[in-house]
């Protein structure tokens, strides 16, 4: 890896094109180089991931919204959408707007954290839907979606977005469009443009992630997917950018983030060096925030030494900056510790998901976030003797480079009572690479299997997964299987109209 130093440059400094981040990621992007077998293996595991999530919302209603607006929009040759036959093809950003919002939803795919966060399956959608449309081979696709992880991953390494609220969609954008190039085989010249128009239609606040949150957390990487079709399909007809997009003067560092002064380093792959970035991320095994996946692991191992839990005065989770200010009491939120707030904000409520993983000994996607599981009344008395605290050793361990010291979770104090004190701690998930049982491929696919049950017909199951084990062999006729179908009552209620169905 080759690490990029990134600032502001006055107008008049005239900063070369080959010395712009833009034309860095477009030139990794452009550079074709081979796949390894182990990383092609990953890229099916969360093509399975993403469609695992996508069968479980199905019927939600952000879900069934986004879908028939994207029905309202077909187009040949198109591309699917999950749930939905083969046949019935939509315009490519659509596809990958409603996909996009469908694997969001339940907040239940893959993760990477460093500097900023982000969900790189989230990739996925717009890729895959501009390779069913344009015709391309399941290689054409697993490169493409390679980039994406790559240029997404490295980004958030080098820049935080939170820290200056900007929502971290911000950097999918530009991996989406590289990761679309790649597939595509577009130039670098090309690429370069349609990074940097994505950074630009894709910077958001992280008021989506905030307060109340509400189905938009759903919505916006599927936006950002949308917004890259877009920009891409721009350049190819010779549009340009606003250049350069992260260095110029008045751009995204100058104003949107650290300010002219600022300097990141954005670590790349040479010319020629393997895409492995997917390798470094890392899939949820409960649907959560995934600084809840291995707290929810300790609540399951942890709640048969605590014993009756009428009996705890209270609880203190000792962990990260990150985690203490976005989904615990440091986020001084009161939304966090309401019984009616949304599923979106329990979702991001620390406080709340430990007790109920306490009390339930583990986590279900639906049952753990019923609004009449979230008011049990020992729930809430539970939930509200819960709190949070920074510890510093557990920020440093966040933020670490070294894959066997980075840690997601934290120590957990609980005091009884009587006085008496239990203890315990966990730095990673069970379900992490390097947790007590990583998740291979049997286990993505038994994902599948119980998220898809009772939704997807197994015979469709079954030819979903025999297609995803063939993925580097797919010709571009069999791209389109990459999906699955159900059927039309496993959709959920007709949506509300909208203006692209007004008046039908």
């Amino acid at each position: 890896m080759k690490l990029h130093k990134v600032r502001t440059y006055k107008s008049a400094e005239k900063l070369a094109r080959e010395d712009q981040l833009a034309w860095k990621i477009a030139s990794v992007a452009a550079d074709n180089v081979a796949l390894d077998a182990d990383v092609v293996e990953m890229i099916g595991n969360r093509i399975i991931d993403n469609a695992a999530v996508a069968a479980a919302s199905l019927a939600r209603r952000p879900v069934v919204s986004a879908r028939a607006q994207a029905v309202a929009h077909p187009f040949l040759p198109g591309a699917t959408v999950f749930g939905l036959s083969t046949a019935k093809r939509v315009s490519p950003e659509w596809a990958a707007w409603a996909n996009g919002v469908a694997v969001r939803e339940l907040d239940f795919h893959d993760t990477f954290l460093a500097a900023d966060y982000s969900h790189p399956g989230d990739n996925i959608p717009p890729i895959l839907a501009v390779a069913q449309h344009c015709g391309l081979s399941g290689a054409a696709l697993a490169r493409g979606i390679a980039t994406g992880y790559e240029v997404q991953v490295n980004l958030v390494k080098g820049i935080c977005l939170h820290k200056h609220k900007i929502d971290h969609i911000a950097h999918l954008g530009p991996s989406v469009a590289a990761g679309i190039g790649t597939a595509l085989g577009l130039s670098a010249n090309v690429i370069y443009q349609a990074v940097q128009q994505a950074l630009h239609v894709t910077t958001t606040t992280r008021q989506s992630r905030k307060g109340a949150i509400s189905s938009w957390k759903a919505y916006a990487p599927a936006f950002a997917g949308k917004m890259a079709v877009e920009a891409v399909d721009r350049v190819m007809r010779g549009e340009g950018a606003p250049s350069p997009a992260w260095e110029g003067e008045d751009g995204f560092i100058a104003w949107l983030l650290s300010g002219p002064g600022a300097e990141y380093v954005v670590p790349l792959p040479e010319k020629g060096e393997a895409k492995r970035a997917i390798m470094d991320t890392y899939t949820k095994e409960h649907s959560a925030e995934y600084q809840s996946q291995a707290l929810i692991d300790l609540a399951r191992r942890m709640g048969p030494k605590v014993g009756d839990l009428t009996k705890v005065k209270d609880i203190v989770i000792h962990t990260s900056h990150h985690t203490h200010y976005v989904i615990g009491t440091g986020a001084n939120d009161p939304q966090k510790m309401d019984p009616k707030a949304s599923r979106e904000t329990l979702d991001h409520s620390i406080m709340y998901i430990f007790a109920v993983a306490l009390e339930d000994g583990g986590w279900h996607h639906e049952r753990s976030y019923a609004p009449e599981r979230a008011n049990w009344p020992e729930t809430v008395a539970l939930w509200h003797r819960i709190s949070t605290v920074e510890d510093p050793e557990w920020t440093r361990r966040y933020h670490s480079h070294d894959p066997k010291e980075k840690a997601f979770g934290g120590r957990v104090t609980v005091t009884l009572q009587d006085g008496s004190v239990i203890e315990d701690e966990l730095a990673i998930a069970d379900a992490h690479p390097l947790g007590a049982r990583p998740f291979t491929r049997p286990d993505y696919v038994d994902k599948f299997r119980t998220l898809a049950d009772g939704v997807v017909e197994k015979a469709e199951q079954d030819r979903f997964i025999a297609t995803v084990e063939r993925l580097m062999e797919l010709k571009p006729e069999e791209l389109a299987g990459l999906t699955f179908t159900v059927q039309p009552d496993k959709l959920g209620p007709a949506a509300a109209t909208g203006i692209f169905d007004w008046k039908r």
